[in-house]
Order: structure tokens, then C-alpha cells, then sequence
């Protein structure tokens, strides 16, 4: 049992240290200004605080509001840990890991901050909208739901 926890702790424990190193590390360049970076022609990095959940959606102005926020990835984070203790596929541990260590490097960053510190934006609009600044925890939140949406794809194909 101790040796199967190994994998999906790693991948959490990765998840988290990239997410909230990279958000360390850009709070601490943005601290005295309020710049933009153009890294690439698509891609700049930009200072951004959301307190919703993903693109800004269901916003949290109220401490009751952060709490339910909270509460919602924790229990969607305590969901997929059952599952992860039922699967024996590989695959899906690390797909299932990746979303749990999203959920909770934004989580650090509601109890640290009251919102979530997003810094990845790609300039991209669809029909008007302007997609939103995102981080590593949102990254691996997505990458590891849409692998998981593949993979199930996949296997009903067979």
C-alpha cells in the first residue's frame, strides 16, 4: 500500500512545488511594478489576481464565498483520491494526481492571498472574449482532464 501511494504523491507534490514556486517567483518580480511581459508573440506574463474559479467564473468577493470555493476543491480533490485508490492504471493516477495538485496549489493560494494568482496569458479571442491569464495549477487541472477525457475516448473505441 505504501508503495502505491508513492506515484500520486510525487505527481501531487511536484504539481504544487512548480505552481507555487512559479507564483513565488512572479510576485516577487511584479512586487514594484505593474508590467507586462511579452515573451513570445503569443504568450505574455502578466500579474493577475482571480477569485473566481476557472476564467474567472463564480467569483469569491466574500469570505463565505472563498470558503465554499475552498470546500468545492477539496471535495472534488477527496473524490478523485478514492479513485486513485481504486485504480491500479498508471495513467489514470497521474492524470487524477495532476488534478488534485492543481486544486491544491490554488487552494494555498485562497488561504495565502483571498484569490488565486494567475500570470500565463496568451492572447487569444474567441468570438469577443478574451481567454483569461491561468497558471501551472490550472494547467495541470486542464492537462489532466482533458488526457483523462482521451483516454476514456480511447478505450470505448476498442
Amino acid at each position: 500500500m505504501k508503495n502505491r501511494l508513492l506515484l500520486p504523491f510525487f505527481v501531487v507534490a511536484i504539481v504544487v512545488f512548480l505552481d507555487q514556486l512559479s507564483k513565488t517567483w512572479i510576485l516577487y518580480e511584479f512586487e514594484n511594478s505593474e508590467t507586462i511581459w511579452h515573451v513570445l508573440s503569443f504568450l505574455d506574463i502578466v500579474l493577475t489576481w482571480n477569485k473566481g474559479i476557472g476564467f474567472g467564473f463564480l467569483k469569491a468577493n466574500e469570505v463565505w464565498q472563498m470558503v465554499i470555493l475552498i470546500m468545492i476543491a477539496t471535495g472534488i480533490s477527496a473524490v478523485l483520491g478514492v479513485w486513485i485508490s481504486k485504480t491500479t492504471d498508471k495513467f489514470q493516477i497521474i492524470c487524477l494526481s495532476m488534478i488534485i495538485g492543481g486544486a491544491i496549489g490554488n487552494v494555498i493560494d485562497r488561504l495565502r492571498f483571498g484569490a488565486v494568482v494567475d500570470f500565463i496569458f496568451v492572447p487569444v479571442y474567441i468570438l469577443g472574449y478574451r481567454f483569461p491569464a491561468f497558471n501551472i495549477a490550472d494547467s495541470a487541472i486542464t492537462v489532466g482532464v482533458c488526457l483523462l477525457l482521451i483516454e476514456s475516448y480511447v478505450r470505448k473505441k476498442k
